[in-house]
This record gives structure tokens, C-alpha cells and sequence, in this order.
């Protein structure tokens, strides 16, 4: 193995600055768009004609980027070598008709996005942030980062079953934050709040995708502030690993692959849309790569067999309260290293030669790595990894970070962790 890299705390500094500034998959997407353009990226439409030339490209759609570097002298037919990650996090999200209330109060009506630990989200100062749709077909980002929305959560001395049964949350009823107060509830009123504070005109809104967020900034965590606590590190803190990876081999010469970071939405609710992994995007970018290039369809198979995707996402660390709903011989530990997910009833991609390739990465970064497979009796979540090989073919091997209170509004990972994963990524993408 290679000298382990000197931690630099300055990336896990960074990762915090980066969850704070993207509260949504739009924002996420806008912001690392916004690192490519400083490491000599060019956005590319779907719409325009692409050109063979090397350097640094990227494309956005909605919540999801794909960026790539072809570099000097590759071939039609040269392999790529993917980071995939997601941009999305469970939350609470404004239904179409988002004014509603009681009792003297004004409240925001919700809907319940992917799987998120709903008790996570109760007397938290909660924000507001996502996509407006304008009337003259732009849109415009909107983020009121601070306190603005709370759900309230019922006094013990009213619910005294708490105690003996637990916390029991009806999803229509208990979700719904308060905003204010008032008998006097107007359709219209959130939609005109957001218009003023975006400087836009009454009526300039005509569509919305909005979401809640916790207000609470990222902090080291502990006596000597080894953990981390933060907002959606599932799964932003892959994706910043992997533009950090990207913009770092970018830099490099006589690349042996082009590498490619994909970042889709939608993860967190099965990931069947235009944005998400199950949908045409990622397909569409390489095969465009490769065509754009001189090749035929000839040289996409051979460039699509000999590629290679990490789908990198969070995974769970031994938990010190509930170590007996882990496999008794795979206890990842926080701070030990990204983690290799194994799964054989593909419920993750990866298999014995997909371990060799993020073995050899690993080897070649110094960093160590762990393992990481579900308890026979607990049922196994899944990733984008399985849906990317099946879709496009290609050989594709589950990794992440272990973390603590996934799904949480907040969530705990280790401070050198982040740094380990994208040191590793690295050394993938030069081959």
C-alpha cells in the first residue's frame, strides 16, 4: 500500500461549507457546477451540437449534473470511469396547494419525500428552499435559510403513551409546520412571500419544487471533534467527493479512462425519472461522448465494456446502542475508511472482481477500507448501483461513507472520512 495521504481537514471544512449551501438537489447541483466552471469546466445544452474536443464538460438537468473530462488523445472507444452519486435527501416537500391552517395558526401543507426519520424533523427551525418556475419559462432559485417553518411536536401531559408505546406520527395530521399565525388562510399567500423575497413580481410564479431544511449549520461534534453532524450527507457528501476527485484528475496527464462524475436526483424514491439513475441521462451523455468523438456504435460497446462506475453512497456504522442488528463479523467503524457494500442478492452491484478494482484504488491511495454487508435477518437497502448496471451494462461497485442517523435531518459521520473516500476516488479515476 502506498503512504496513507496527510488528513487535511480543510476538505471535511469544506464538505460543511458545501451541505450548508445546498439545501436542495438544485442548489447541490448549481453549486458544484460552480467548482467545475473553477477548475476550467465548460457547461454543455442537450440541445446544441457536441464537439470531439478535449477539457472539461458538464451537463445539468434539474437536480442532476453529468461532467466529464475527455483528455488528450482519447480514443472513440476509451473506457470511462464513473462516480455515481445522488443529489437527493428525504424531507418534507410543499404540495401544490401549500396554504393551509387552523386554530389561529398558518401552516404549509407537506408531502412526505422518500423514507425520512420523521421524529428527526419535529421542534427543528426549519427553512425553505428549492426551484420557481416563472411565467416566462426560466427559473430562478430560492433559499429562505432561516428559521421560517416548525411541526410542532404534542406535549407529553396531552400524549401519555408516549412513554410505553412510543412515538406513533400519522403522516397527513403531524407533519404540517406552523409558519404563523392568523384565522385568515389565503391561496396564494406562501407563493407571494417567496416572490418577495426572490425580488420577482406578484403573479411571476407559476410553478414550484419546494423543501424544507434544517436551519442548524454543520459542526465538528465531540471532545476532540472527531465527528460531524450535518444535513443530507446522504448522499451530498459523495457528490462532493466525487466533484473534488473529478476536478483533481482533470488535472492530471496521459489519462488512461475519462473520468465522469454523475450525480442523479430521485434516489430516494426509486429513481425512475428523466433526472434520476433508472432514466436516460447518464446513457445518453457517454454514448454523446463517444459519437462526438468520431466513434461508432462499435466503439461505444467497447468503451461501455471496458468502464467502470463506484456508486458512491452513505452506508451504516456499527451503531454502539443497537450493535446486534449488524452482522456480527462486519462492523464498519466511523473514521475506519470508506466502506465496500456486498450484497448477493444484488441489492448492491458489487461482486469479487468489482472488490479488485476498489482494492487496487484504495491500495494505491493509501487509505484503508472496510466491509460492509446487511444482517441475514434485517431486510437490505439498495442504491443506485444496481440500477446503473443493468441499465447501461457496465461494471459497477457499491462504496460510501458509514454514517450515523441516516435519513435523519441531521446525520453523523466521522471528520476524516470524507477526506479517505475522495483520496480514494482519486486514485480510481486515474486508473
Amino acid at each position: 500500500m502506498s503512504e496513507p495521504p496527510r488528513f487535511d481537514r480543510g476538505h471535511t471544512d469544506d464538505l460543511m461549507s458545501f451541505l450548508a449551501a445546498s439545501p436542495t438537489p438544485y442548489h447541490a447541483v448549481a453549486n458544484t457546477a460552480e467548482r467545475l466552471e473553477k477548475a476550467g469546466f465548460k457547461q454543455v445544452a442537450e440541445t446544441d451540437a457536441w464537439e470531439g474536443t478535449t477539457g472539461g464538460k458538464y451537463v445539468l438537468r434539474g437536480g442532476a449534473i453529468v461532467a466529464w473530462f475527455v483528455p488528450e488523445g482519447a480514443a472513440p472507444h476509451t473506457p470511462f470511469r464513473i462516480i455515481g452519486a445522488h443529489t437527493d435527501s428525504p424531507n418534507l416537500r410543499v404540495k401544490p396547494r401549500p396554504d393551509t391552517g387552523a386554530h389561529g395558526f398558518r401552516q404549509v401543507a407537506v408531502e412526505i419525500y422518500g423514507g425520512p426519520l420523521l421524529n428527526s424533523w419535529l421542534d427543528r427551525d426549519l427553512g425553505l428552499a428549492g426551484r420557481l418556475s416563472l411565467r416566462d419559462g426560466s427559473t430562478r432559485l430560492v433559499n429562505v435559510d432561516r428559521p421560517l417553518l416548525r411541526v410542532p411536536q404534542l406535549a407529553i401531559h396531552l400524549d401519555r403513551s408516549v412513554s410505553a408505546e412510543g412515538l406513533k406520527l400519522d403522516k397527513q395530521r403531524h407533519l404540517q409546520p406552523i409558519w404563523g399565525l392568523g384565522d385568515d388562510v389565503r391561496d396564494g399567500d406562501l407563493i407571494a412571500f417567496l416572490e418577495e423575497e426572490s425580488g420577482l413580481a406578484p403573479g411571476e410564479v407559476t410553478g414550484w419544487d419546494l423543501m424544507t431544511h434544517s436551519v442548524e449549520a454543520p459542526s465538528y461534534l465531540g471532545r476532540d471533534q472527531e465527528l460531524v453532524a450535518g444535513p443530507r450527507m446522504d448522499n451530498l457528501l459523495s457528490l462532493h467527493a466525487g466533484s473534488t476527485a473529478l476536478a483533481s484528475a482533470a488535472a492530471r496527464e496521459n489519462l488512461p479512462y475519462i473520468p465522469v462524475l454523475a450525480g442523479f436526483d430521485h434516489e430516494e424514491n426509486g429513481s425512475q425519472s428523466d433526472t434520476g439513475a433508472d432514466g436516460p441521462l447518464l446513457g445518453g451523455v457517454l454514448e454523446r461522448s463517444v459519437f462526438a468523438r468520431g466513434g461508432s456504435y462499435e466503439d461505444r460497446a467497447r468503451a461501455f465494456a471496458g468502464t467502470v462506475c463506484l456508486s458512491s453512497d452513505t452506508g451504516h456504522a456499527v451503531h454502539p446502542n443497537y450493535a446486534e442488528r449488524h452482522d456480527p463479523t462486519h462492523h464498519p467503524r466511523v473514521n475506519g475508511g470508506p466502506i465496500l457494500k456486498v450484497n448477493v442478492n444484488n441489492r448492491y452491484a458489487t461482486d469479487g472482481s468489482g472488490r479488485a478494482v476498489f482494492a487496487a484504488a484504495c491500495e494505491k491511495a493509501g487509505v484503508p477500507f472496510q466491509t460492509f454487508v446487511s444482517n441475514n435477518s434485517m431486510p437490505c437497502g439498495t442504491t443506485i448501483g444496481p440500477i446503473t448496471a443493468a441499465r447501461h451494462g457496465i461494471k459497477t461497485v457499491d462504496i460510501g461513507v458509514a454514517i450515523l442517523s441516516m435519513h435523519s435531518a441531521r446525520e453523523l459521520c466521522g471528520d476524516r472520512d470524507p477526506f479517505l473516500l475522495a483520496n480514494a476516488l482519486v486514485a480510481f479515476l486515474e486508473g
